[in-house]
């Protein structure tokens, strides 16, 4: 079974894959979510986007947009950059991507209009590179869904090519206040395989230890993959963690300071603020004044603030440095 970096924006770039690369990273990355419009005009910021480290072989492009011939022509690009295969983003909740017609918008519109902008990036992948990769990140739809909407889109997907769907068993407005409903993974896995669709079904949800990953396969077994998101941002060392790789201890002031550097090596500094918020966000949660820790990195949210802050803690609770694992 495969383990999958969760595409999140700000947070899946390079430098984070790097660091879950540091601690023998996982089986596939998905990069943070591109704005196919945005990337087609060329901005100043784009190319931080289309970096492939550390494992250009195991890099997987994924798409968001409201526009299917920004899509298309995205999905082009990408391809001709490298990877395995392109992801399109049907499953985002965040309100703005919602009213610009992206994200879960793309499963409530009408399935037909769904369909073509699909069969237009179906088409542009096989054109590029016959062996790259199809994939959807899908959510279980409105608050209002049906089982019957659900599958007929399901049976959409596999209709215009689609390789892989990774569930968020999630509806629109649950987003993380519900636990996840594992038995529609469950019943998804034993749709497509009713139906001789080759589609390779992924879970993604609530999967932040091996405790959580075991209850998670109990309900929705049999699975291609697992996805991992928030809990790779505090836990970069969660996929070996789950193989029985990880090492026996963490130096949590060196993790921090090696993505710190990570950040300044690949990303711009304009994107420093929030990259570092939103990594320092999750990553704090491994102390046990999270809270102090985390008030501190996010009101100092530069390099140089970050690592004075982190150093000083440390120096403060050093009995908290090593985080023992075994």
């Amino acid at each position: 079974m495969k383990l999958f970096l969760a595409p999140m924006a700000t947070l899946t770039h390079t430098a984070l894959r790097q660091i879950i690369y540091s601690f023998g990273g996982c089986d596939e990355y998905y990069t943070e979510m591109i704005q196919a419009g945005t990337l087609l005009n060329n901005g100043p910021f784009e190319k931080y986007y289309l970096i492939t480290d550390p494992e250009p072989e195991k890099l997987v492009w994924q798409l968001t947009g409201g526009k299917p011939e920004a899509l298309i022509q995205a999905t082009e690009l990408l391809c001709r950059t490298g990877g395995i295969g392109v992801d399109i983003n049907m499953g985002c909740c965040a309100p703005d991507i919602i009213r610009s017609g992206a994200g879960i918008a793309w499963m409530l519109k009408p399935l037909e209009e769904t369909q073509e902008m699909l069969k237009g990036v179906a088409y542009e992948i096989k054109k590029v590179e016959k062996n790259h990769r199809f994939s959807v990140k899908i959510r279980l739809g409105d608050d209002d869904f049906t089982e019957k909407k659900f599958f007929s889109f399901i049976d959409m997907l596999a209709f215009v090519g689609v390789n892989q769907i990774t569930l968020h068993p999630r509806t629109k407005k649950e987003k993380y206040r519900l636990a996840p409903r594992y038995e529609y993974v469950k019943k998804l896995v034993e749709y497509v395989k009713k139906n001789n669709y080759p589609i390779n079904i992924i879970l993604n949800g609530g999967i932040s230890s091996k405790d959580s990953l075991d209850k998670a396969l109990e309900v929705s077994s049999n699975v291609s993959g697992i996805m991992i998101g928030r809990g790779a941002v505090q836990k970069p060392w969660i996929f070996s963690q789950l193989k029985n790789l990880a090492p026996e201890k963490i130096d949590l002031l060196q993790t921090g300071l090696d993505f710190i550097h990570a950040l300044e090596k690949y990303q711009p500094p304009e994107f420093y603020k929030t990259r570092l918020q939103r990594f320092f966000t999750y990553y704090s949660d491994n102390v046990q004044f999270s809270h102090f820790l985390r008030t501190k990195l996010l009101a100092s949210p530069s390099p140089e603030g970050c690592k004075e802050v982190l150093t000083k803690y440390f120096d403060q609770c050093p009995e908290e440095r090593m985080l023992f694992l075994k």
